[in-house]
Order: structure tokens, then sequence, then C-alpha cells
């Protein structure tokens, strides 16, 4: 199950406080969004009377900088270095509307020439310094850096092996023999239960605007009384980025995953992942992508398929939403009825409470239509999923987070057997670094 943050069902969890405090905070900075394009407007309408003048054009170009006006800005402290090309202020607004403009070079250059300035006082020097330092730094790809987490988990499952709650079923091609009494594998099986997950990501760049990058990814579940449905997964992505001028980013990757099931080789997969990702105001994001994964079971070949996928997402400051959708094919004719057609949507968000506590949760829809019918039911199956998750973010130190969560799942399908109902409430520790 992947779910990726947290919306729908989180109203039970005190959700409504943040959402005030976010809406209040919206409002907050439209007012000084709007404050701040009426005093550029106030100057702007100034500009064939008063232009030349290098105060009043460096006040033109603090007022377009604060209205995000940086070519107006620019144009501004152009003008005020024109009379006064000694003005080391003017020169580092300069500089510094460049590099809001993304013209890191020439933001570099200007705030270059301003540290060789020896009238400039030694503290607001080191600072420039700094900042030509972090330029150099951009110019020349971005460095490496290594990231990772681990997050142990302590819960219970209500059902740890997403079986249906009935214990009789009627099979139509036995139809004549009645109802058949199902074994205890294929019944609903609660559990308490622990789960370790960890990973690591790297990045380095072998140029100014690209990037290489992977990430190995690792779990373990361990039911207490039950082995027979303990779960393990190993991942591991690698892949390329380019980051064009416009800060657009593509990025084309490579994937293989083996998941156990009770110590049991149970699924293999890999493939190829391409997202594109179109940064937009406010640190918001558009994306899209296409996957493809060959699938292949240990114990059950009819299953073996080819998956494809394609999405399109959002990302805002507090939330992301996804929808996606593609066909899992069967690469044998025997098992066209594992085939299906799926669409998934998603939702979630981390909103903030206080400085140290924030609501986390999610939402995902899942509809699946196979292709043929099933050779025991005599029905193409049909299902339709939800699933809800919330829960708390509480920083007890820094880096290490206290992660109390409930999650639940409705499968609703048209093959008995396969519908069924799920709900956890575990509490974790998570460590990032």
């Amino acid at each position: 199950m992947v779910i990726k943050a947290a919306m729908l069902g989180a109203a039970s969890f005190g959700i409504l406080i943040p959402i005030t405090a976010h809406a209040q905070n919206e409002e907050a900075t439209q007012s000084e969004e709007n404050a701040a394009q009426g005093a550029f407007d106030a100057l702007n309408a100034q500009v064939s009377e008063r232009a030349g003048d290098p105060s009043f054009d460096y006040q033109l170009g603090i007022a377009a900088l604060d209205a995000g006006r940086f070519g107006d800005a620019i144009i501004a402290f152009q003008r005020v270095l024109a009379v006064k090309p000694g003005n080391a202020a003017a020169r580092a607004e300069l500089a510094r509307a460049y590099a809001l403009a993304g013209d890191i070079d020439t933001a570099r250059e200007q705030f270059a020439t301003v540290v060789e300035d020896p009238t400039l006082p030694d503290p607001v020097r080191q600072r420039f310094t700094g900042f030509v330092r972090q330029f150099d730094r951009q110019i020349a790809g971005g460095g490496s850096d290594v990231s990772g987490f681990v997050d142990t988990r302590l819960g219970f499952d209500s059902n740890i092996n997403t079986a249906t709650e009935l214990d009789t079923i009627v099979i139509p091609l036995f139809s004549f023999l009645g109802a058949g009494q199902l074994g205890a594998n294929a019944i609903a099986q609660e559990d308490e239960f622990y789960e370790v997950t960890a990973g690591v990501s790297g990045v380095t760049a072998i140029g100014r605007q690209d990037r290489l990058f992977a990430s190995a990814l690792g779990s373990w579940r361990d039911n207490f009384d039950s082995s027979a449905f303990d779960q393990a997964a190993l991942t591991g992505t690698a892949g390329y980025a380019r980051t064009f001028a416009n800060r657009d980013v593509l990025s084309l990757s490579g994937q293989v995953q083996k998941f156990w099931l009770d110590d049991s080789g149970f699924r293999t997969s890999y493939g190829a992942i391409a997202q594109y990702t179109k940064p937009i105001a406010s640190g918001r994001a558009l994306t899209i992508s296409a996957q493809w994964n060959r699938l292949d079971f240990d114990n059950d070949p009819l299953r073996d398929a080819d998956r494809f996928a394609a999405g399109v997402g959002f990302v805002g400051k507090q939330f992301a939403i996804n929808l996606t959708g593609g066909k899992e094919e069967t690469r044998r004719t025997a098992g066209d009825a594992q085939s299906f057609g799926f669409v998934t949507a998603n939702v979630g968000a981390e909103l903030p409470v206080s400085k140290r506590v924030a609501v986390v949760g999610g939402a995902a829809f899942d509809l699946r239509r196979h292709d043929a019918p099933d050779p025991l039911f005599l029905a193409e199956r049909e299902d339709e999923r939800l699933d809800l998750r919330a829960g708390l973010k509480v920083a007890v130190l820094d880096r290490l987070f206290l992660q109390p969560t409930a999650t639940y799942t409705r499968n609703w399908s048209n093959i008995a057997l396969f519908d069924f109902e799920r709900w956890t409430v575990s509490v974790g520790a998570r460590f990032e670094f």
C-alpha cells in the first residue's frame, strides 16, 4: 500500500486548527504582496520625471525587488551605477536582483566586484564572500549530498493477510457442491507487528545542469504470532537528472525491487521511470511521469506481467495530489484473468500545528478492472479500494520524530474472496540524517 501523505479522513484528528492557521498565513502573505506591489506602482508612476536620480532609482529598485519585478529592479540599479559606479549598496542589490532572476553568473560577478571595494566593512565583506562561494558551487553543479532515515514502528493490524472475513464461500464452478470452507490463510487474521524501514539517497553534480542520483530502500515487517505473512522488501534506484535554463527538471532512472513473503522470495521487479517537473510560483510544482516495470513472480509464473503507468501531479508547500493510470498485462495468455487496467488518485498533506507538531495523513482511491473472467468465479474481477491514513508527527529532537499513525483500508470487489476491510494503529520513531 502506497500512501504519500494526508488529507481525507483527517478532520477527526483535529485538522481544522492547522487549516485555519494556514489560511491566516496565506492572507498575511497576500496582504504583504499587495503592499509591495502598491509601493512599486507608486514609485514607477514617477519614472518619467525622476529616472536618473540615484536616490529615487535605488528606492525604485528595492520596491521592485519586494514586488518580484526583478527585470525592473535590474534596470533601476543599473541607472544608479551609471551615475555612481562606486555605490556598493546598489551593486549588491543589483547582484541580488540577478540572482533572484536566475542569472547566477552575472550575480556572482557583481558580488565579486562589491567584495573588492576597500570601503566595505569586514562583516559585510564576509557575508558577500559567502554569497560568491554559494554561486561558485551552483555554477559547478551543486556538489554532492547524502541523506537518509531509519523508521521503527510497533502496532496492531486487524487483517495482516488482506483477506475476507467470510469463513465459507460458494465457488460458481463448483456450486453444485454448495458453500466451501476457506482455509485459515484465506480468512482475515489479526496480529501485532513490528516494522523497520530504512533508506539512503545520494546526489552528485557532474555538470552545472546535470546530476546523478541513487537510492536504496529496505523494509522488514514481522508479525508476532504468524510468520506466514511476514514481509520484506529491498528497492534500488539510480538515474540522471537535467535542470534546464527555465529550472524545469527531467529525470530518467532505473529501478529494481525484491519482495519476500514468509522469508521466501515472492516477486522480483525491474523497470524504468521518466519524470518531468515544472516549478511554478511559491515553491509549487507540476509533474508528469511514465513508468514501466517487469514483474516476475517466483512461484506463480501465470502472474508474470508488464506494468505500464503514466501520471500527473501537483506539489504544494504542504500537500501533494497525484493521478495515475495504466495497465498490468500478464505475459502468458493463460494468466489473462490477472491482467487489469487501473486508475489511482491520491492526496496528502503535512499541516503544522505548532513548531514541533504537525498533523499528517492521506487518502488514495484505486479502481481496477480485470480483462478476463476468473476461472473459478466465472466473472471478470472488479475492485475499488479506499485507503486512509492519519496521524501526528512530533519533533522530539531536530532530526528525531515520534509518529503515532492510524490507517484504514476498504476493498470492494464483485468476487467475495477479495472483498475485505482492514485497519491498523501503530506508533513509530523516525530518525533523519
